[in-house]
């Protein structure tokens, strides 16, 4: 009887596994959209997993980690100019659409551009201007995304980063309508929703080389946006988290148990800062005021 009732706990569990996602998505008292759990929730579980919508690898480590997933490549695969973009067949088949298109564009202009100017996000904004071009993404993939508040400066700048892009592609021989507005209107929802992945050292090697790219403040293996993480609400104290073991696939998992019903937020920034310091990251990155229960104590 007893080995009975456990087989069935145990049948009961993998169904709950394989079920959906402990979560939905609703309208917040004051903050938009915010994500909440469906049922009790145990602390260290994983909520869900996403897949990027859009993502690109760091500048400086273009052959260091993969073109498409951000996987770190193995020793012999780094830093060689001429060595594969991809750390698998299955990452290049599924880049084919994006990279068949980039790698028939001389982007030396825009690559100097960006890098001149320490800019990441025009990177991502042609990588989908690419995947769309190619078939491989819908231009309105990011509509339903949060846009960031853009100042008149900051859309003087984006314009001339767009005339430049549409320039490249004509000078290539692709006549598609890549509009201003489209590139405006994507850059405004990367920039307040891409997030900043920083892989999980897998191996010593790995941690090793993270520890290098730490120092030389470069542990980022790249940027992404995804869907269903942009919907989680911040807090400074947050109840989860969002990880990366091995590539660009975030894993979001919880940091203590949680009540059905109750908003999952997770933390946008350093959560080490103090309250001042957290503030003025928000309101100047983000753009508005964080009102949870550590900041309105003072913490």
């Amino acid at each position: 009887m007893f080995l009975r009732r456990r087989l069935l706990s145990t049948a009961a569990a993998a169904t709950a596994a394989r079920g959906p996602p402990p979560i939905r998505v609703s309208l917040t008292e004051s903050a938009g959209r915010g994500v909440f759990a469906t049922r009790p929730v145990s602390s260290g579980e994983l909520l869900h997993s996403a897949q990027p919508l859009v993502s690109h690898p760091s500048h400086s480590l273009l052959h260091e980690v993969c073109y498409n997933c951000l996987r770190r490549k193995p020793g012999e695969g780094r830093a060689s100019s001429g060595g594969d973009y991809f750390c698998s067949d299955a990452c290049r088949d599924h880049a084919k659409g994006f990279h068949d298109i980039e790698k028939n564009v001389d982007w030396s202009l825009f690559d100097y551009h960006c890098s001149s100017r320490d800019l990441k996000y025009p990177y991502m904004a042609k990588r989908l201007a690419c995947m769309v071009i190619s078939g491989a993404a819908n231009a309105d993939c990011l509509n339903i995304l949060q846009p960031a508040l853009l100042h008149q400066g900051t859309l003087i700048e984006m314009k001339e980063e767009f005339e430049l892009l549409e320039s490249t592609f004509r000078k290539a021989g692709f006549q598609e309508e890549i509009t201003t507005y489209w590139y405006i209107n994507v850059l405004a929802r990367i920039r307040i929703n891409a997030f900043r992945i920083e892989l999980v050292a897998s191996s010593y090697e790995d941690l090793l080389s993270s520890a290098a790219a730490s120092v030389s403040c470069d542990s980022s293996v790249g940027n992404a946006v995804y869907m269903l993480p942009s919907f989680y609400n911040h807090d400074c104290d947050p109840n989860a988290h969002i990880v990366w073991l091995q590539n660009a696939d975030a894993k979001l998992k919880a940091l203590r148990d949680i009540e059905e019903g109750e908003e999952l937020c997770i933390c946008y920034i350093d959560a080490s800062m103090d309250a001042d310091a957290r503030q003025k990251i928000l309101a100047d990155g983000f753009g508005f005021e964080c009102r949870c229960l550590r900041c309105l104590s003072g913490d």
